[in-house]
């Protein structure tokens, strides 16, 4: 299943909510409403982050400019930009268990589940903060970046567990960015639950890799 994402900077009072969005069930072809992540807010005046599993990269980039992130990058420095980034993340991630890949204009920092929280918890483990405020240096150098952060579960017990687990560990990894100076504007949030396995979820292994968060770092390039 994919998963499309859609930034909106809103104030809002709830701190988290559920929607049904329209999906297709592999097995029986029938159409069918599933819940998904929106989103949260963090802290009282840091305003809200809304992830929605509608719209595309483009929109999330539009809309945080929109939302008073720094004006993006000229399109022909984009790739110097991310170059510099990744360096800076790979060198200060070295050594942590994140691992740092590229994927076009986008950066991946991939946390394995093991050591960002404790098993079945959504509260980021204290060893684990000095790696986020690595990758938190970098993010304030690099200020015409947005960050998507998605969590994912194994397929190990209940799917709607899973699910809200994946949410609250996404949130919780936003919520630790945002309170520590990077801007509302540049961070949004998504649970994936089990839906997006990238492991073989029969051996512990994969299950192991499956259960992950991960930050994509977009670049905002001027329209």
């Amino acid at each position: 299943m994919k998963f499309q994402h859609k930034l909106l900077a809103l104030t809002l009072s709830a701190s988290l909510t559920l929607i049904g969005c329209t999906t297709i069930d592999p097995y029986t072809g029938e159409t069918k409403v599933k819940k998904t992540f929106i989103g949260g807010v963090f802290g009282a005046g840091a305003g809200a982050v809304i992830a929605m599993a509608t719209g595309s990269k483009e929109d999330r980039v539009e809309n945080a400019i929109k939302g008073g992130v720094i004006g993006g990058i000229a399109g022909g420095a984009v790739g110097a930009y991310m170059d510099s980034q990744e360096k800076k993340m790979t060198e200060k991630l070295a050594g942590t268990g994140v691992s740092v890949t590229r994927n076009g204009d986008d950066i991946i920092l991939n946390m394995p589940g093991d050591i960002t929280f404790a098993s079945s918890e959504s509260k980021l483990n204290p060893a684990f903060t000095n790696t986020l405020d690595g990758v938190i240096l970098v993010l304030e150098e690099f200020e015409k970046t947005i960050i998507m952060i998605k969590g994912h579960t194994d397929s190990k017990g209940d799917e709607q567990y899973n699910q809200n687990l994946s949410e609250q560990r996404a949130l919780s990894v936003a919520q630790y960015l945002v309170d520590n100076r990077i801007i509302t504007e540049r961070v949004t949030a998504i649970g994936h639950g089990e839906l997006s396995s990238k492991y073989d979820n029969t051996t512990e292994e994969g299950r192991a890799q499956n259960r992950r968060v991960e930050l994509i770092l977009t670049p905002l390039i001027k329209q």
